[in-house]
């Protein structure tokens, strides 16, 4: 791992300006909780804090306990699920160190999406702060293969996210859309993808004691032939746009501003987190860098 010290004129890391709070609904408890989203000093990283059992846990691919409905974070003995889509916003958002404080086992669902998070980060403001800022750059290509599943970065300066998703239902069946980050693109093209479900799974999800707190309000339901929200699709290809937001928070557990290609087909928290593992597995696969206003206009732009 290579780090480039850089002095004077180069892109810093932030925090958020003020401390934020919110109260959302848990998508597998179905009850209240409440989130805080608080500044950190540099070289803090992302922190989550679990206020009603005390545990502080940073988010890195080490902290990841499970991916099977969710990313989810935990110190052996507690949890935090549902990480993925507050992460996203927090990433494009170009946002290095906070800390997140829940009062529950999970991350409010909010609507599904990222978008309630990015109104938080609105107002909350950001602060830049006197540390370099890291950027990971992808060196060569890594790949992570489950069957004709994969998901894969190559190295590249223009980050892009290329998600492919093909499922046998009439509403989604093959999606393909290409996304070049940048938190303006975010903001207009990602953040307002809703997670997705299929009736037949949240009942039985629920027979489980799960997804108690699943419903229209927070993700799209479909049935057999048809989609149940009554106000329809935000996007007509929204199902393979949450993919990509879902994998924006899965990699941001990298802890740096990724300068690399994402592409994916048939991706899922449990490959992305493979990835995430494989990646930092062998340090010919990245580099750590810093840079200065200067050599990295277009980098600036991107994870300003």
């Amino acid at each position: 791992m290579i780090l480039e010290k850089i002095e004077g004129n180069s892109i810093k890391q932030t925090t958020i300006k003020n401390r934020i709070e919110s109260v959302g609904i848990g998508l597998h408890k179905g009850e209240p909780i409440e989130i805080a989203l608080e500044p950190m000093e540099a070289n803090s990283g992302i922190v989550f804090y679990r206020s009603d059992v005390g545990m502080s846990v940073r988010a890195t691919p080490d902290s990841v306990v499970n991916t099977q409905m969710a990313t989810v974070i935990g110190d052996g003995e507690n949890y935090i699920s549902t990480i993925e889509h507050l992460l996203s916003a927090i990433y494009s958002y170009g946002i290095d160190n906070i800390r997140v404080v829940v009062n529950a086992s999970e991350v409010p669902v909010m609507d599904g999406s990222s978008a309630s998070f990015c109104m938080l980060l609105d107002e909350a403001g950001k602060r830049v702060l006197s540390e370099n800022k890291k950027f990971l750059i992808i060196k060569r290509e890594v790949e992570v293969v489950d069957g004709k599943k994969f998901a894969k970065v190559t190295p590249s300066l223009k980050p892009i996210y290329d998600f492919t998703i093909d499922f046998d239902h009439p509403i989604i069946a093959r999606q393909e859309y290409r996304f070049e980050f940048s938190k303006k693109s975010f903001i207009k093209e990602i953040s307002k993808a809703r997670t997705f479900g299929f009736l037949k799974d949240v009942q039985y999800l629920r027979s489980r004691g799960l997804a108690l707190g699943g419903s229209l309000e927070n993700a799209v339901v479909l049935d057999d032939n048809k989609i149940l929200n009554p106000e329809g699709l935000r996007y007509k290809d929204e199902f393979v746009r949450h993919k990509i937001l879902d994998a924006i928070g899965d990699l941001s557990l990298l802890g740096a501003a990724i300068v690399g290609d994402y592409r994916s087909f048939a991706g899922s928290h449990n490959l992305n987190h493979k990835l995430t593992k494989e990646i930092l597995r062998d340090p010919k696969n990245y580099e750590i860098k810093t840079f200065s206003k200067e050599s990295a206009k277009e980098l600036q732009k991107v994870f300003a």
